[in-house]
């Protein structure tokens, strides 16, 4: 019996000095392996030769093929349009660096293989941002109730995952908990993390920091609050105008029991009262964008459901 075809999706940004290494390396572990492997190496704009360079090693590797970006759109859109090219039922999300070992890739397909949707990395080496690392993906067990210790490591994901995920930018580190909101298993393989010899990291500086909290809000937002925005905006609203009923009663009894005025509780009152309205407002406005989405994304898959029929009907006759 045949094995189904595996996609090693591969971004590659400025990374020249490594894509040689790393092909030597994944051949040798197609060699001693019995999948069928393929590998897409997604060159996202590089100006360094890394494009050049990988056409020549596409003709010396049988197993690799080459799309380029005109200009840098970002690892997740390399990794869509990585798997926009294959037709393999699984995927291997890995980057260019040589930091993840191509060995480890079979450990992972071998766990995928007892019935997991995902399976992960967990990093264990050198790694220079352990602490943020770390921190991060405390706050991401804890925001999305997943049981892995990392996100952002190589990883394994049946195509169906991507199929049903709607990315944003930079949220190729979500697909975890993107994927665990729609229903899909995951599970994790230790595998080597190594210091990277050749090139610079893309993820430097401190505002990587706040960038990625504040996409963890935000993809923590889409995923659970945002399924009842009514409810979320408006309860707030409401608690809002609560509030400032009862500061208003207050400033009246101050006003007319105990004749004593005070204008900022005015002030109080109305900005209470208003943004209560606002916020109810919002949460309405949200509510009916969201349904609109739903109703969209159904219609999508209602013709990509009938487009993959209208097409095994045809190949049938």
């Amino acid at each position: 019996m045949a094995q189904e075809k595996v996609t090693i999706v591969i971004p590659a940004y400025n990374e020249k000095e490594n894509i040689s290494p790393l092909m030597e390396e994944i051949q040798d572990m197609i060699n001693g392996d019995r999948r069928n492997y393929e590998v897409i190496l997604v060159d996202d704009g590089s100006t360094d030769g890394t494009y050049e360079d990988a056409i020549n090693l596409a003709r010396k590797y049988r197993y690799l093929r080459v799309i380029r970006h005109r200009m840098n759109l970002g690892k997740t859109e390399a990794i869509l349009t990585g798997f926009r090219h294959s037709d393999s039922p699984i995927l291997v999300l890995m980057d260019a660096d040589l930091q993840f070992d191509a060995h480890d890739i079979p450990s992972l397909l071998g766990e995928m293989e007892k019935g997991f949707d995902i399976v992960t990395g967990w990093k264990h080496g050198h790694y220079q941002k352990v602490f943020v690392s770390a921190v991060y993906n405390w706050i991401s067990r804890h925001l999305f109730h997943i049981t892995i210790h990392d996100q952002n490591a190589i990883k394994a994901v049946k195509s169906k995952v991507l199929e049903e995920i709607d990315f944003r930018k930079d949220w190729h580190r979500y697909i975890v908990a993107l994927a665990v909101n729609k229903g899909f298993t995951i599970s994790e393989v230790k595998v080597k993390l190594r210091s990277r010899l050749y090139g610079e990291s893309k993820y430097r500086g401190k505002g990587r920091v706040v960038i990625g909290v504040m996409d963890l809000l935000s993809v923590k937002m889409q995923i659970s609050l945002l399924k009842k925005p009514l409810l979320f905006f408006g309860t707030i609203g409401i608690v809002l105008i609560i509030l400032g009923f009862i500061t208003g009663v207050y400033g009246i009894i101050q006003r007319f029991v105990f004749l004593h005025g005070y204008r900022p509780i005015l002030y109080l009152v109305i900005l209470l009262v208003v943004s209560g309205l606002v916020l109810f407002t919002v949460g309405f406005i949200t509510e009916a964008i969201t349904s609109l989405a739903e109703k969209i994304r159904r219609l999508e898959r209602e013709i990509t459901e009938y487009g993959s029929s209208r097409g095994s009907e045809e190949g049938k006759k």
